[in-house]
C-alpha cells in the first residue's frame, strides 16, 4: 500500500512542485493550501506522514503541529522553513516535530528526511507490535529491537524457553545475557517461581561455595546459623550462574556432580538436599580457550552448552540504537519530552560500542541529565567520546595512530568531503549523507576555509 503524505502549503507552486516530485517517487500525496485545512483532513483520514510549511495564513505549521501531536501522537511532522524562521523550525522540533528543511533545498533533501521519517515511524511500530507480543510483561521492556540478530535472538528465545534444557548464554560484556536469561525464565513453565542470578566473578573465592550451596551453623569461622545456598533457593524456578569462567577447577568439579545429581551439600553437611531448576550459564570469555589452557573442565562445559545462545554486539545491531535509546530515555524521564536529533543517532551508529548495550544506556543517561535542551543533538555528546575506526566497520579516512575526539574526526571528515568535491557543498553534503544547511553550520563552526 503506497504511503500517504498530507502537505499542507499556502504557496501553490511551491506544492505542486513538491506533489509531483513525490508521486514520482511513488507517494500517495494529499494537498491542501492552508493549515485548518490539514487538520481538518487528519481529523477523519490517517495519514504516514505530515509535510507542511510553517508560515501559512489561519493556523501556522507550528500551530499544526500542536494539534497533530494530540489527535495522532505517533504521526510523523517534517516542516518547511525559510533560512529567516529557523529558530521557528527549532523550537517546533522540540514539540515534536521530527525534522525541517530550508528553502531552498534540493529534491534529496526532501526525500532523505521523509525517508528517515518513515523508517523511524517504522521501527516504533515494529518496536510497539513486538512489546504488544510479549504481553505487556515488565521484564521484556528493555528487550526490544527491530535488527535481523535481535529478531533471531529473540525466535530462539521463544523456542528454548518452554524446556528444561540447560543454556550457556555467551557474548560480549554489556550485550544484555542477564537480560536474555530473565526472559527465557518468565517465557517457560517456571515463571510465578524464583528467578535467582549469581555473579560467580562478584563473590570471594572462599564464600563462593557457601553462597552456591548453602552452609549449616559453625561450619567456619561466622557461620553463626544456617544459610540456604542460591541452588536451594531456586528450586522450582531458575538458576543463572553469571561470568561461570571464575569458577575455581574445585567448584567446578562439585558443580559438575550438582548438574548431574540434582542434589546440593551445604558446606559442613552430609545431608544432601534435592533440587527442580533450571540452570542457565552466561559468560562473556572463549570457554574453548580456557579449556585449553587447563582452566575450565571440558567436561563441565559440555554439561552447560546444552543449548547455546550468542548474543549480538551492539555493533552487530546498530538498527535497535534509536529504539534502544527511546527505552532508557523513558527510564529516565517518563514523560517522554525528550527528542534526539537524527544526526546524533548518524553519529552513534559509527561508533564501535566496545561496551555494548551497557555503554549506550550510560551514555544516554548522562547525555539525558546534562542536556541543553530537551533535544539531543550531538553537542550533548561528552568532550571525551572518542570515535574510532578501529573495528573497520566503515571506511572514513581517519590517522590509526591515535584516537581523535568526535570534533576532531568530524572535521577532518568535513575537509576531505570538500577536497573530494572541489568544494562543492551540496555534493559533500550527499556524500556525507546530511542536509546542505548542516554542512554549513558545520564548515563555520570549525572555520573551514574552501
Amino acid at each position: 500500500m503506497p504511503i500517504k503524505i498530507l502537505l499542507a502549503d499556502d504557496d501553490d507552486a511551491l506544492r505542486r512542485v513538491i506533489q509531483y516530485k513525490l508521486e514520482q517517487e511513488g507517494y500517495d500525496v494529499f494537498p491542501v493550501n492552508d493549515g485548518e485545512k490539514a487538520l481538518n483532513e487528519l481529523k477523519t483520514k490517517q495519514y504516514d506522514l505530515v509535510l507542511s510549511d510553517i508560515k501559512m495564513p489561519r493556523l501556522t505549521g507550528v500551530q499544526l503541529l500542536e494539534q497533530v501531536k494530540k489527535i495522532q501522537p505517533a504521526l510523523e511532522v517534517i516542516l518547511i522553513t525559510a533560512f529567516a524562521d529557523v529558530s521557528q523550525a527549532v523550537r517546533a522540533v522540540k514539540l515534536g516535530a521530527f525534522d525541517y528543511i530550508t528553502k531552498p533545498f534540493e529534491d534529496d533533501q526532501l526525500l532523505i528526511a521523509i525517508e528517515k521519517a518513515l523508517k523511524y515511524k517504522r521501527l516504533e511500530n515494529e518496536n510497539r507490535a513486538l512489546k504488544e507480543k510479549l504481553q505487556g510483561q515488565r521484564y521484556l521492556d528493555n528487550i526490544v529491537g527491530v535488527s535481523r540478530p535481535f529478531k533471531e535472538l529473540m525466535i530462539l528465545v521463544d523456542k528454548i524457553a518452554p524446556s528444561d534444557a540447560t543454556v550457556l548464554l555467551t557474548g560480549e560484556s554489556g550485550t544484555g545475557k542477564e537480560v536474555i536469561a530473565r526472559a527465557i525464565h518468565y517465557k517457560s513453565s517456571r515463571r510465578n517461581n524464583d528467578f535467582i542470578a549469581v555473579n560467580c566473578a562478584a563473590i570471594p573465592r572462599e564464600l563462593i561455595e557457601s553462597e552456591l550451596f548453602g552452609h549449616v551453623k559453625g561450619a567456619f569461622t561466622g557461620a553463626v546459623k544456617d544459610k540456604k545456598g542460591k541452588f536451594e533457593l531456586a528450586d522450582g524456578g531458575t538458576l543463572l550462574l553469571d561470568e561461570v569462567s571464575e569458577l575455581s577447577l574445585e567448584l567446578q568439579a562439585k558443580l559438575l556432580r550438582v548438574i548431574q545429581e540434582r542434589v546440593v551439600e551445604p558446606v559442613g553437611s552430609e545431608k544432601k538436599i534435592e533440587v527442580d531448576i533450571r540452570l542457565l550459564a552466561a559468560t562473556n570469555v572463549n570457554l574453548k580457550e580456557k579449556i585449553a589452557d587447563g582452566k575450565f573442565r571440558e567436561d563441565l562445559y559440555y554439561r552447560l552448552n546444552v543449548i547455546p545462545v550468542r548474543l549480538p554486539s551492539l555493533r552487530e545491531r546498530k538498527e535497535d540504537i534509536p529504539i534502544l535509546m527511546r527505552g532508557f530515555i523513558r527510564k529516565i524521564e517518563p514523560d517522554d519530552k525528550i527528542n534526539v536529533e537524527s544526526g546524533l543517532i548518524d553519529i552513534l551508529k559509527e561508533y564501535s560500542w566496545p561496551g555494548n548495550i551497557r555503554e549506550l544506556e550510560n551514555l544516554v543517561e548522562r547525555m539525558v541529565i546534562l542536556r541543553k535542551s530537551d533535544t539531543l543533538t550531538e553537542s550533548d555528546l561528552p568532550s571525551d567520546f572518542i570515535v574510532d575506526n578501529t573495528d573497520g566497520s566503515h571506511d572514513l579516512d581517519i590517522p590509526q595512530k591515535k584516537n581523535l575526539t568526535f570534533h576532531e574526526a568530524e572535521k577532518k571528515i568535513i575537509v576531505d568531503a570538500l577536497k573530494e568535491f572541489a568544494g562543492n557543498k551540496s555534493k559533500a553534503a550527499r556524500h556525507l549523507n546530511i542536509p546542505r544547511h548542516v554542512l554549513i553550520y558545520r564548515i563555520r563552526k570549525y572555520g573551514i576555509r574552501i
